[in-house]
């Protein structure tokens, strides 16, 4: 995911003064939510440019300020773009001539009322954009499952979950409260790998009734020495829940080894989050 871009305080300065933040707003450092900034890579300046030198200090502070408020202005105005709003570069450069010329066109209040209304239209496209993905998410997990239900030695539990044995151990199996050690691979239903302890190289541990369900559920038909390959439907994953590596309603593919069961059955999960599954993420209601 792409870092979000954030102004330096002076160039926050200069967006104030242009009218696009609230004097009573504590936060001044970032646009208003939902229509977040992110970073847009700086273009290497070319040998020319390279050579240019500024005849004070206080006219490259001034340049630089310049240049922070355009990167930021530029990667908002893409962004919106992407969204099927037309906000016109010319326009925006007009409202900083005309604010530093001293005769914007909108009061101090009016413009306040333009960026919040923004807002809700921003926030109202990426919601309805967040709906049309969710229920493409919902189908394609759908279709998914009715495939991989046909594939031999496919089991599929009461909840739903589906599982197919690629190794059986000759170990315990372990219940809900236990702690296990386990290698593991998440996907997404198009092969994407969210997380993965192989690539780590280091397994993790975990207390197994901290897990999504379909991890809790599953893990416990495992005996030690196992290697289970788990699809998980939204409701025992993550469900309209989206992160930014796991989209809302996906149905979700592990391939998960049972390295061993821990004997301290109070341990608490690892502290390192590179040993924390994805799966280990709470799923909440």
């Amino acid at each position: 995911m792409k870092p979000v871009l954030k102004m330096s305080v002076l160039a926050a300065t200069i967006f104030l003064a242009v009218g696009c933040q609230d004097d009573n707003k504590a936060d001044t450092n970032k646009p208003a939510e939902p229509a977040k900034v992110e970073q847009v890579a700086a273009k290497a300046p070319a040998a020319e440019d390279a050579k240019v030198e500024f005849k004070t200090e206080d006219q490259k502070a001034a340049y630089a300020i310049g240049a922070s408020l355009a990167q930021y202005l530029s990667a908002n105005l893409d962004q919106q773009k992407e969204l099927g709003l037309d906000l016109n570069r010319q326009d925006v450069l007009q409202g900083v001539e005309d604010v530093f010329a001293g005769k914007s066109r909108l009061t101090p209040e009016q413009t306040q009322q333009a960026l919040q209304e923004l807002d809700q239209r921003v926030a109202k496209i990426v919601e309805e954009k967040a709906k049309e993905e969710a229920a493409k998410n919902v189908k394609a997990g759908e279709e998914f499952r009715a495939k991989f239900a046909k594939e031999a030695g496919v089991v599929t539990t009461k909840s739903g979950l589906m599982y197919k044995i690629e190794k059986e151990g000759t170990g315990p199996k372990p219940t809900a409260t236990d702690t296990v050690e386990v290698h593991y691979k998440g996907m997404l239903t198009d092969g994407t790998v969210f997380d993965s302890s192989y690539q780590r190289n280091q397994p993790a541990t975990f207390p197994l009734n901290q897990v999504i369900p379909g991890w809790t559920e599953g893990v416990q038909l495992m005996p030690v020495g196992s290697k289970f390959e788990f699809v998980i439907p939204p409701q025992l994953a993550y469900g309209a829940q989206a992160n930014p590596s796991i989209p809302a309603n996906s149905t979700l593919v592990f391939e998960v080894e049972l390295l061993g069961i821990k004997g301290d059955k109070t341990a608490k999960p690892a502290a390192a989050p590179a040993e924390k599954p994805a799966a280990a993420e709470t799923k909440t209601q």
